[in-house]
């Protein structure tokens, strides 16, 4: 399915993939989202790698980033 054009499958699959990798990481993906969208709306491409699933948790835990 592409949800009205050929170009939303590769969407689709990024925002799911996304999604699994916060679950498998133990998250909750409502709280992650909730978080990530707006900073990721209002913020620079260089801020991305710090913005994944699993930065996200280890910034959240108190790790440093790896």
């Amino acid at each position: 399915m592409h949800v009205g054009s050929w170009e939303a499958g590769p969407r689709v699959a990024a925002i799911a993939s996304v999604i699994e990798s916060a679950k498998r990481l133990g998250i909750n993906p409502r709280e992650y989202l909730a978080d990530v969208l707006p900073r990721l709306a209002n913020g620079t491409t260089s801020e991305v790698p710090s913005l994944t699933p699993a930065a996200w948790l280890r910034h959240r835990s108190g790790q440093p980033a790896a």
